[in-house]
């Protein structure tokens, strides 16, 4: 399903300010890859870099969805495509509802596709039906778009958004920060449910707790822009008991040699 091959990005007109150095992994249909990783490792700049950010310029490499290269496709084609992004801190959008919001989107992906657009009616049914399902508060879907919501709820409307879309690769940028065990149990929830042979998920995260909810197929240890370790569960485990400084320390004695 995705490819990234030999992956360098930087942040746009800084020099010297590469962050990604050569990024290499393939996720296929109905995996679940976790990206750990310590802070300033790389890991937020990958998912923003994956859905096209402008904010990054990819200065080598490429990244293909289904067997295309997506890498001068903007942020909206790749979701038109399939894929998602759930960032670390929703913003709030003030003037628009989350029905509003997600309608928005469906209609932009039908017209992408040449598709008919679902009527207003039928739109509304599947939004009620899955306000009930990810057990959102339907007195906060009539507010702006997370405007003045709590940590929790943010992340039941980024798995309410996730229910309508239907995307085929979900990315999770360090969801779980700040989140307590409720609201981890939100996330978990959201993405166990929808797990299935044709859709994957990246999730991205500093620590091994949300993994004891959503377990992965792969991890994937990031350091200094490079995966430097690929493995099965039992890595996240190893990463939470000794943490990050053999990573660490073997990056630095590489950089000094």
């Amino acid at each position: 399903m995705l490819e990234i091959n030999n992956l360098h990005a930087s942040v746009v007109d800084i020099d010297d300010s590469e962050i990604l150095k050569g990024i290499d992994l393939k996720v296929n249909k109905g995996e679940v890859h976790a990206i750990m990783g310590p802070n300033g490792s790389g890991k937020s700049t990958l998912a923003n870099v994956l859905m096209g950010r402008p904010d990054y310029e990819v200065t080598d490499g490429d990244v293909t969805f289904n067997g295309d290269s997506i890498i001068e496709l903007a942020p909206d084609q790749r979701a038109h495509l399939g894929m998602f992004l759930a960032f670390q801190y929703p913003a709030e959008i003030p003037g628009v509802r989350p029905w509003q919001f997600l309608k928005a989107a469906l209609d932009s992906k039908a017209e992408a596709r040449g598709e008919e657009k679902m009527s207003v009616r039928n739109f509304s049914k599947l939004f009620d039906e899955k306000v009930e399902a990810v057990g959102i508060n339907p007195t906060l879907v009539k507010r702006s778009l997370n405007e003045g919501f709590s940590g929790g709820e943010k992340k039941r409307n980024e798995m309410l958004q996730l229910e309508v879309l239907q995307p085929a690769l979900a990315i999770l940028d360090e969801t779980d920060s700040g989140l307590d065990v409720d609201a981890l149990r939100i996330v978990a929830e959201g993405v166990n449910s929808m797990r299935s042979p044709e859709r994957s998920f990246i999730v991205v995260t500093h620590y091994q707790r949300l993994l004891n909810y959503i377990e992965p197929d792969v991890v994937h240890i990031l350091v200094k822009g490079k995966i430097v370790k690929t493995g099965g569960p039992e890595l996240a485990l190893e990463v939470e008991k000794d943490g990050y400084k053999t990573y660490l320390d073997a990056a630095a004695a590489g950089a000094n040699a």
